[in-house]
């Protein structure tokens, strides 16, 4: 029935185009090759037909924040390191692109507070239950509840895409899946809500704040939509792209055979045009300058205050307002050595347990600790004895010093470096932005003031696509519908 409801929209969208006389776009720019450019160049594609030329603006490595580290010739995550079970939109590109997902090397997790540990993981399930149900008696149980109702209001939105609905801003998008309850959730502290349903301060202090801080590197203080999202990411199963991760955003942007452009994209201008707006993209690259007219522009990249490359927006009035706020720096470092399992209280590192280590508010100078796999695993590896040198993937907020680095390793060969702007440092007083900057001018990373995360990314990719494709043909009462609950019910 669904695939029915496709196939009606899309007829009505050739039907409407037919009658206005409107053809479709000849050209559309995409600004950034990161998982959100190259998911919304595919989706845009999917719409507007393969005649569509799609040029695709990047100015460092196709990936974005999706990309790998060699360490000893081996290729290992220094991205997003792995997806949940129901990234419905990531799982259909892996699907679609023949990809499969890595073969999983089990590990135990334990939460450090710089002193001991406050939580170890057993290999017995029942057993890990009944430590949780010890030390904080039911208060998993209600966080686990918080997260699923979140989750199942958040999972309509691949309903309301399927059905071709749009939304021109943060906030209409939110509304629209858990009404006020959502936005409210923007503007409240993920602990604030969470103590309000019974979970107690110290499983807060204890658990919460260590997930959220090897996520987002940020605290129990940030806004409680983003910190469930990050919450549901630590529960149920985790997968990744066996090759790595970034193979996804090379393999759709292959397959929709978007041009490829590595440039700099400097100014989006718009144009004096009758009818629909007409844009100007200039952009830098090693032969120098350069510049081309687009019908549709999509930004997916991060505009913010503290980007220095924020593109310049000319010609509009009232101007352009760019989102005002920063972006959470974090350093993730591979580093090939010894762990010193003494500083964790093992001092026979042969007994060390642990795979993934995750911190309370101390230490401060690191988030997480990962003994991790390369991309490509054989059928006969196995994970490096604690004893034996490994790769460990450190997050930390800041670069770590050479006696930081001395606390957690014995020795080491190595030690190679990613700085990422992550993710934004979600207050709840940013403001929610729009995905609309003006007719067929776009911001795909607006969402990410609201939740951060791959999969957020893809949807938002979506949810562009489809605004773009509905204020073309004019399909007003696909955008920003209330009570689209009862609509889809009643289109099923």
């Amino acid at each position: 029935m669904a695939h029915a409801a496709r196939l009606l929209a899309a007829l009505a969208a050739l039907l409407a185009a037919a009658a206005t006389g409107d053809a479709r776009p000849s050209k559309i720019a995409v600004v950034g090759a990161g998982i959100g450019g190259s998911a919304v160049a595919h989706f845009l594609q999917q719409h507007f037909g393969p005649r569509v030329q799609i040029d695709v603006f990047e100015k460092g490595t196709v990936g974005g924040r999706l990309a790998t580290i060699s360490v000893n010739k081996q290729h290992y995550e220094s991205g997003a390191a792995s997806f949940h079970s129901l990234s419905l939109h990531m799982q259909g590109f892996v699907k679609q692109l023949g990809l499969r997902h890595r073969r999983e090397v089990g590990g135990r997790s334990a939460i450090f507070n710089g002193e001991n540990f406050v939580l170890e993981e057993t290999d017995w399930y029942l057993l890990n239950l009944f430590r949780l149900w010890w030390h904080y008696g039911i208060s998993f149980l209600r966080l686990q509840m918080w997260v699923e109702e979140v989750m199942e209001k958040f999972m309509r939105i691949y309903k309301y895409q399927a059905h071709g609905y749009a939304f021109s801003g943060v906030e209409e998008l939110l509304y629209s899946l858990g009404e006020s309850a959502f936005v409210n959730m923007t503007q409240r502290s993920v602990a604030e809500s969470l103590l309000q349903v019974g979970v107690t301060q110290r499983f807060i202090d204890d658990v919460v704040s260590a997930v959220l801080r090897a996520s987002y590197g940020q605290s129990a203080a940030m806004p409680a939509f983003a910190g469930a999202m990050s919450l549901a990411g630590a529960q149920g199963s985790l997968w990744s792209v066996e090759g790595g991760n970034k193979l996804v955003c090379s393999g759709l942007l292959k397959l929709t055979k978007a041009n490829v452009i590595h440039a700099t994209v400097t100014t989006v201008t718009l144009q004096p045009t009758e009818g629909k707006p007409l844009y100007r993209v200039r952009y830098e690259d090693e032969a120098g300058t350069g510049s081309d007219s687009y019908d549709i522009v999509v930004i997916a990249t991060p505009l913010h205050l503290d980007n220095s490359s924020t593109i310049a927006f000319e010609g509009f009035d009232p101007p352009i307002d760019v989102v005002q706020g920063s972006f959470q720096p974090t350093v993730v470092s591979l580093v090939h050595g010894y762990l010193n399992s003494s500083y964790f209280g093992f001092p026979d590192p042969k007994l060390f347990p642990f795979a993934n280590i995750l911190t309370t508010d101390f230490p401060s100078f690191f988030c997480a600790l990962d003994n991790i796999c390369p991309v490509n695993i054989s059928a006969s590896f196995r994970r490096k004895q604690p004893q034996e040198a490994a790769v460990w993937r450190v997050q930390s907020p800041q670069p770590l010093l050479r006696s930081q680095l001395k606390t957690l390793f014995r020795s080491y060969y190595s030690v190679q470096t990613a700085e990422w702007q992550a993710h934004p440092v979600h207050s709840p007083h940013t403001p929610l932005p729009r995905f609309t900057l003006h007719d067929q001018l776009f911001h795909l990373n607006a969402l990410e003031w609201a939740a951060s995360s791959v999969e957020v990314t893809a949807v938002a990719a979506k949810n562009v696509a489809l605004l773009a494709f509905n204020r073309w043909y004019q399909d007003l009462d696909k955008i920003d519908q209330k009570d689209l609950m009862h609509k889809v019910k009643t289109e099923l």
